[in-house]
């Protein structure tokens, strides 16, 4: 089978030489299109423009795999590629849409005879080229059609089809919330553990609780990456991003009615990294002084 894959950043340009070393066919393009000669350079085929992308199936239906930015670039690349396709082709979104835009999507190309699937991607670069995590949503038909690709692809275990169209990045995106909360509690523990009267070895402890302990497993293990990189984390500012899928699934807990205080605080945890002012904890210390006087720092 081939595979027509468009967006050539970190985790498509690992993907595609997993589906290459899997024995799929990948056709590979990228606005930018350095990226499409350097992944030529790996035996994969590159194509310039989407039409030589597509043109490149002949006679066979097209696969349309999409590693791009979720938003309005999806929503580009499908206006982009839909009159170069025919009749039940598929277009698969493998990135952190969501769920109710890819429902959309679903509907609008079904109703101009195309097929549109989701396809949530976890387990990171080395994932995507050792063995992804994979997610489908979709009809049947399109998800059995390409199954056999998902199934080679992912890890062992690591792949599953849920359902009706929206599903896969539903279930990634509860994953994503479910990220949130475990890197900060991760997170929260060594910052325990540097504030204690020990002289605690952060590598040695991550690397310790990545081996056998009910804590070990990937974000552990990453963990002792970054310590074995950067012993106290001194080259890091402690600011972190937010890309939207725990926002999703607050909302969805909200609509719900479904209590997840772990995810909640997590998110605002990360809102909080970018706050340079510090305002809340200002008007704490300011309370603080005027009922106890207690001392307030200076700028």
């Amino acid at each position: 089978m081939k595979i027509g894959l468009v967006g050539l950043g970190r985790m498509g340009y690992a993907l595609a030489l997993n589906m290459k070393d899997c024995g799929v066919e990948v056709i590979a393009t990228n606005r930018s299109l350095d990226k499409v000669d350097e992944i030529a350079k790996e035996g994969i085929k590159g194509a310039y423009s989407l039409k030589e992308m597509v043109d490149a199936f002949g006679d066979e239906r097209r696969v349309i795999w999409l590693m791009v930015p979720s938003g309005e670039p999806v929503d580009a690349m499908i206006e982009e590629l839909i009159p170069l396709l025919n009749f039940n082709d598929i277009i698969i979104d493998g990135g952190n849409s969501y769920y109710k835009d890819t429902v959309a999507r679903y509907q609008r190309l079904k109703a101009i005879g195309l097929q549109f699937l989701d396809v949530g991607t976890s387990g990171g670069i080395s994932g995507a080229r050792n063995g992804a995590c994979l997610m489908a949503g979709g009809e049947e038909e399109p998800v059995k059609y390409i199954e056999p690709v998902l199934e080679k692809i992912s890890i062992e275990n690591g792949y599953g089809y849920f359902g009706a169209p929206g599903s896969g990045h539903y279930v990634k995106m509860i994953h994503n919330g479910i990220e949130y909360g475990m890197m900060q509690a991760i997170g929260e523990g060594f910052d325990i553990l540097k504030a204690s009267e020990f002289d605690i070895d952060f590598e040695l402890t991550s690397k310790v609780w990545s081996n056998g302990s009910i804590i070990e497993g990937l974000l552990m293990r990453l963990m002792h990456e970054a310590f074995k990189q950067d012993a106290d984390l001194s080259q890091i500012v402690g600011k972190v991003d937010a890309s939207g899928e725990a926002d999703w699934t607050l909302l969805e807990a909200v609509r719900l009615k479904v209590s997840a205080p772990v995810i909640t605080q997590s998110l605002f945890t990360r809102y909080k990294s970018k706050d340079d002012e510090r305002f809340s904890e200002k008007a704490v210390a300011a309370l603080r002084n005027q009922f106890g006087g207690h001392k307030v720092y200076k700028a």
